[in-house]
């Protein structure tokens, strides 16, 4: 008996739900970016300033990274501090293969002379939050898996210090970042020291924003969740020894970063924490002109932040 194909799937431009400017998705289950991602190339040429390759660092479920080196110094003995960079996103765009992410960590690893892992998390809708916290958390584990100098990677076998770790994110990637760090407290992480966290921008809840957080973590705690608002207890555990964060006058999100380092300060934490503000400049605006005045101190703050890990 002949079988015929099945019917095309009927496509209805019925939109059901939608957070401009990051997506909307369609009653029929599409989801639609309003900003898709423009993947840029890793570069491993030998002779450049910046090397970078991307590696797996999971399969079930696909987790991916980009990691950057520096050009070998003329002591190959000398190892080199690691960050973690996590992207912003809204945790539902971008990528750490998107040209822009590509370009500010590879500037980021020729300032501060360092090692980087640029996580590529899985992106919500299609995968619920906590997929993005999960991710990051296989990533960091990824790199702990280095402290013997028996690691999947060479690069990091042969030239990442990892007593001298720091994590750094922007926007929702500044949310993660602090969510590790509250992780690492809880549960540790063994073979690295993470000596500081910066935070751009960091996002914590407490905007119109809420709403897309909620939807894309359907086991939510509501608007305490401390994934989305930090809980002193939280705060008091940071495995780290300081903290950075920044914060943009025009930024709606700029009250919260403000209100993030009030509370940790007041937390029993241990350790140092410095705010920076650029008046007059909107969220995550380091991205947009990164060669622009206050972009370039925003960059030569965070190199001084690392350089201080000796």
């Amino acid at each position: 008996m002949k079988m015929e194909p099945p019917p095309p799937p009927i496509i209805t431009d019925d939109v059901a739900h939608q957070f401009f400017p990051f997506f909307k998705v369609y009653k029929d289950g599409r989801v639609e970016r309003f900003m898709p991602s423009e993947k840029h190339p890793p570069c491993d040429d030998p002779n450049s300033s910046v090397r970078s390759k991307d590696v797996v660092i999971s399969s079930e479920p696909v987790v991916s990274a980009r990691v950057f080196m520096p050009r070998i110094p003329n002591n190959p003995e000398k190892k080199l501090p690691l960050v973690v960079y996590i992207h912003g996103g809204g945790f539902s765009i971008a990528s750490a293969f998107h040209s822009g992410y590509h370009k500010y960590v590879s500037s980021l690893v020729v300032e501060a002379n360092v090692i980087a892992v640029s996580v590529d998390y899985r992106l919500a809708p299609e995968h619920p939050i906590p997929a993005c916290y999960d991710d990051s958390w296989a990533v960091l584990k990824w790199v702990a898996s280095h402290a013997n100098r028996d690691g999947p990677d060479p690069w990091l076998n042969s030239h990442a210090d990892l007593g001298r770790v720091f994590l750094a994110g922007d926007s929702a990637g500044a949310n993660i970042s602090h969510n590790m760090i509250s992780r690492v407290g809880s549960t540790g992480l063994p073979g690295v020291k993470i000596v500081g966290v910066a935070l751009v921008h960091p996002y914590f809840g407490g905007t119109e924003d809420d709403k897309m957080w909620l939807y894309m973590c359907p086991e939510n705690g509501g608007l305490d969740d401390p994934r989305l608002k930090p809980a002193v207890e939280d705060l008091r555990k940071l495995e780290c020894e300081r903290v950075l964060v920044f914060v943009a006058g025009k930024d709606h999100l700029r009250e919260r970063g403000t209100c993030y380092v009030e509370a940790l300060k007041g937390s029993g934490w241990k350790g140092t924490v410095e705010i920076v503000e650029h008046e007059e400049e909107r969220h995550v605006f380091h991205l947009m002109k990164p060669e622009s005045e206050k972009a370039v101190d925003l960059m030569n703050r965070l190199v001084s932040f690392i350089d201080q890990a000796g």
